[in-house]
């Protein structure tokens, strides 16, 4: 009997320490305005709880330049499965494709986790 007790107990363990699917950003548009231009970047959520988005990192580049940085502070909670729209400033116009490429920071089970993320931008 312990030895069934302890073999679910490790059975549980490691399908508690999976690590989670890393959440997707898809660029829906961009927004000249001017100050600055604004990229609309939709966040989905792949996994099967919820989890609470707080910071996005990001550098915009171009031919391998990098045309612009930033962090934008978020307070927003995912659903699982579910997808929300955050605005990202832009510096700088630029013709041609972009990539967007950062970290995802987010709370999933209570526990801060780091998300790598990219999203290819075409501004017209």
């Amino acid at each position: 009997m312990l030895r069934v007790l302890l073999v679910l107990s490790l059975a549980l363990s490691a399908a508690a320490c999976r690590p989670a699917k890393s959440p997707q950003l898809t660029v829906l548009g961009v927004s000249e305005t001017t100050r600055r231009e604004v990229v609309f970047v939709q966040v989905t959520n792949p996994a099967s709880r919820p989890m609470r988005l707080t910071k996005l990192e990001y550098t915009f580049a171009s031919q391998g330049q990098q045309v612009s940085r930033g962090e934008v502070p978020l307070s927003r909670d995912l659903p699982a499965g579910a997808a929300v729209v955050v605005e990202v400033p832009m510096e700088f116009v630029v013709d041609g494709p972009m990539t967007l490429r950062g970290t995802l920071t987010a709370e999933l089970d209570e526990i801060v986790r780091i998300f790598r993320v990219s999203a290819n931008v075409d501004p017209h």
